[in-house]
């Protein structure tokens, strides 16, 4: 059986039992390029590919692996190579709309205990695109930790400190420097045998960097960001799984220029607990928070309990979460009709 070290536990074990499956050997996906795959088994690493039936039955891209994913593959024997059978179920799942005018989704991270939140106390530091961050990061199931990198170029870190403590309550928030090396002991309590942590954030961010000092070695390649607006290029271009010298997993991530929803219910109300609060207190249970006499949420804003940008963007989020939503059902409605017309082709052979 696979070594514990990638994140193998007795929970996996109850599941992969019951798949009774004795002709397949579980496998964890660490590094996807163009639907080929390198599985990490007890066995060593195999380049792997799906099998027609799991392609033919695969209805779109969220049924394929991922990095992260835990499968059951058969081996190709003195090929060094494996066919991928079954995706196990997922016990967590970041994914966003991928970038474009397509409604389609992209996964990001999937199997992830952690979700480290990397954004640099640079020009890159943006209050909002982390609130989207740490909603997607609670949606999908796993622990949000905001990490603010290049501590070392940031004179004062008391304000980006308040004020991410007041638009992402209950996160913890953890300022740290790749290049010193301060505050990366802070890291270390996520970072243990078994556990799976993902690193997320935009170009430039320093993820990359992060997963070098995690490793004691360079994996990864680093560029310098632009002067003019401290953006960074595209340096890492794939999602890659890496067994660090503590044996937890770390998944570094591309950097991602958009973050829209797909619809995020479960993770709207973790994030916006202060005004799912506020709102509780409202005089009308049917307030729409804007006019209404007795709004509790806008006298907070009156009073400054609330901040107004940052009600603002619970607004506009629950206007992309709307739409996501519907959109979301026309494509469950395509998914239903695809899958139909593949039984019936079935039938017919």
């Amino acid at each position: 059986m696979i070594e514990t070290k990638y994140g193998w536990n007795a929970k996996r074990q109850d599941e992969w039992e019951q798949l009774q499956t004795d002709e397949l050997i579980p496998g964890r996906v660490v590094l996807e390029h163009k639907r080929l795959y390198r599985v990490m088994t007890a066995t060593g690493e195999l380049l792997s590919e799906v099998s027609g039936k799991f392609a033919f039955d695969a209805l779109d891209r969220q049924d394929f692996p991922a990095v992260g994913d835990w499968v059951a593959v058969s081996v190709r024997e003195g090929e060094g190579k494996a066919i991928i059978h079954k995706v196990l179920e997922r016990s967590s799942q970041f994914s966003r709309k991928a970038a474009g005018y397509t409604f389609e989704e992209q996964l990001v991270a999937v199997n992830v205990d952690t979700v480290m939140l990397v954004m640099a106390l640079t020009n890159d530091f943006n209050p909002r695109r982390m609130e989207r961050y740490v909603l997607l990061a609670y949606e999908s199931g796993a622990n949000p930790v905001i990490v603010l990198s290049k501590r070392d170029l940031c004179a004062d870190l008391e304000s980006p400190m308040d004020q991410l403590e007041r638009d992402c309550p209950g996160v913890p928030i953890h300022a740290v420097s790749s290049l010193t090396g301060e505050g990366l002991e802070q890291l270390s309590e996520y970072l243990t045998e078994g556990k799976t942590i993902a690193l997320l954030g935009s170009s430039g961010a320093g993820k990359s960097s992060l997963t070098n000092a995690f490793m004691d070695h360079q994996v990864q390649k680093v560029n310098e960001t632009r002067l003019s607006d401290d953006r960074g290029k595209h340096t890492t271009t794939h999602r890659e799984l890496f067994l660090l010298p503590s044996e937890a997993a770390i998944i570094d991530t591309p950097g991602m220029r958009e973050i829209q929803l797909l619809g995020a219910e479960n993770g709207m109300e973790q994030s916006y607990e202060d005004i799912y609060a506020l709102a509780d207190s409202c005089k009308f249970n049917d307030c729409k928070h804007q006019h209404e006499p007795g709004c509790r949420v806008q006298e907070a804003i009156q009073t400054g309990e609330l901040s107004e940008q940052r009600y603002l963007g619970y607004v506009k989020l629950l206007k992309e979460q709307a739409f996501a939503k519907r959109q979301a059902d026309k494509r469950e409605m395509m998914k239903e009709k695809k899958r139909w017309k593949q039984i019936t082709k079935s039938r017919r052979k």
